[in-house]
């Protein structure tokens, strides 16, 4: 255990938003899962709703920095092309 006060701080703090990143991602994982199984099961439409859902948690995960931007992007278009291929 840290004996600084700045250090025992640190560990706080790194703990805090360890927990906030975890849960986001969590989140955006639920979310492409969601996406994944109506494209498997061949809605169209629920996969166009959990489309759209899916790209606001990755956005908004994007924004506070769990995600890189190219990362957040690369998902997106990978969801858009799975989606899109439904016929």
């Amino acid at each position: 255990m840290a004996n600084i006060k700045s250090s025992k701080k640190r560990i706080l703090v790194t703990r805090t938003k360890t927990e906030r990143n975890k849960s986001i991602r969590s989140a955006v994982k639920t979310s492409i899962k969601k996406v994944d199984a109506a494209v498997v099961a061949g809605d169209k439409a629920a996969a166009q709703s959990a489309l759209v859902a899916a790209i606001s948690t990755i956005d908004k995960a994007s924004s506070k920095g769990v995600y890189h931007k190219n990362n957040a992007s690369r998902k997106v278009a990978r969801l858009s092309k799975a989606v899109n291929s439904i016929a």
